[in-house]
């Protein structure tokens, strides 16, 4: 789950991360007061889920309210890589001397966290990070000893600091250790980290991703991904509020399966044969009737899915159960596609007979039912 910079400021200051003092607006008149608030010069943030925000013109700044409620009525009517701005972040400008980058995420390669680091932050840092890999600093985080102040004064160091802002500089990133891994984050990075004209620094933006499986340990975030559908589909909502795993794709081959790995092995097999999964969809193990057929619903609310592959290994997910919510379902849609089934394991006798009374395509093996899948779906079009 993506936070907005205004939700990642928060916690920061909840650990005494240094921030610019700001707050939130719906509109210009809402900007236009918290301006006067400040009473002085303001950056006008548009609070928007995607990345590369500045170099679409999302950011900008203001010498005076009356400026700042322009300013920010023109970011509440634009929209970023297609996101309309719903709300504003007001708050102070700050005067930097330098901007530099620090962030914590997951190296999945080494399956361990690294802290990523350079002199030289601001919207141009993947620019850097391809064109002078060099100037990027990368510290792999041990899980059994985690990142300790050693690690923080060290990276501060090689970034060029000394003596008390080396100090200081190093409490930050241990205090955005902390904060990461309080809030389960798959992401949390300050960018730009600015080295203000006195010497101080300030996360003058902040992004925290926390990790979706790990939000029932953070319920006010969990209520407000369901209730404002943040960077989610409809069909994804769907999915949480009935504890299905589901991610959508671009292609218009539905994916139905019951463990991870299986799902995961279903969309190479449709790639294989020459089609594109529209979704990946997991039900877990011992999926009820009601499950199973909620999932089929949810895989065709997609306008794009021509047809839909369910591939079950039946072991708590009984293989009748299964097939009677098939039959269900494609009785209750108004545009009915086709649906290829590989049933195998518990019942899948009496889960085979039922389909081939309703004239359903029914397979043991993986592979034919996958290119099956891919030979309708063509029909489709």
């Amino acid at each position: 789950m993506k936070l907005y910079e205004y939700e990642a400021k928060n916690i920061l200051s909840n650990y005494t991360i240094p921030t610019p003092k700001g707050e939130t607006a719906a509109s210009s008149q809402q900007a236009k007061r918290l301006a006067e608030k400040l009473r002085t010069p303001v950056a006008v943030k548009a609070q928007v889920l995607v990345a590369g925000r500045g170099k679409a013109g999302g950011i900008l700044f203001a010498d005076s309210a009356e400026e700042a409620e322009k300013t920010a009525q023109k970011l509440l009517t634009m929209q970023i890589k297609g996101i309309p701005v719903r709300k504003v972040l007001i708050e102070e400008k700050i005067s930097t001397k330098k901007e530099l980058y620090f962030g914590i995420t997951i190296d999945r390669l080494n399956c361990c966290y690294v802290a990523v680091a350079s002199q030289t932050g601001g919207m141009d840092i993947e620019e850097l990070a391809d064109q002078s890999p060099e100037k990027i600093l990368r510290t792999l985080i041990k899980p059994q000893l985690g990142f300790r102040s050693f690690h923080a004064r060290q990276i501060a160091k090689k970034m060029g600091y000394s003596g008390t802002q080396m100090l200081e500089l190093s409490g930050i990133f241990e205090k955005l250790w902390r904060a990461g891994m309080d809030y389960d984050a798959e992401l949390i990075e300050v960018n730009p980290l600015a080295e203000t004209d006195d010497g101080k620094f300030v996360a003058a933006d902040a992004r925290i991703i926390i990790d979706d499986n790990a939000l029932f340990r953070h319920s006010k975030y969990q209520k407000k991904q369901l209730e404002e559908q943040r960077d989610l589909t409809p069909q994804e909502v769907e999915a949480l509020k009935n504890d299905l795993d589901y991610v959508k794709l671009d292609g218009d081959i539905g994916v139905v399966g019951n463990g991870a790995g299986l799902v995961m092995a279903t969309l190479d097999m449709i790639n294989f044969y020459g089609g594109k999964p529209a979704n990946f969809l997991d039900l877990g193990g011992g999926a009820t009737t009601e499950k199973i057929a909620t999932a089929l619903e949810i895989v065709f609310s997609n306008v794009q899915v021509k047809a839909a592959f369910v591939n079950i290994l039946g072991g708590m997910t009984r293989c009748d159960d299964v097939a009677r919510a098939i039959v269900e379902v494609k009785e209750r849609i108004r545009n009915p596609r086709a649906i290829v089934v590989r049933l195998v394991g518990t019942n899948e006798e009496e889960g085979k007979r039922i389909l081939t009374e309703a004239a359903m395509h029914v397979f043991d093996s993986m592979e034919e039912a996958a290119s099956k899948a891919v030979e309708v779906s063509k029909q489709e079009t």
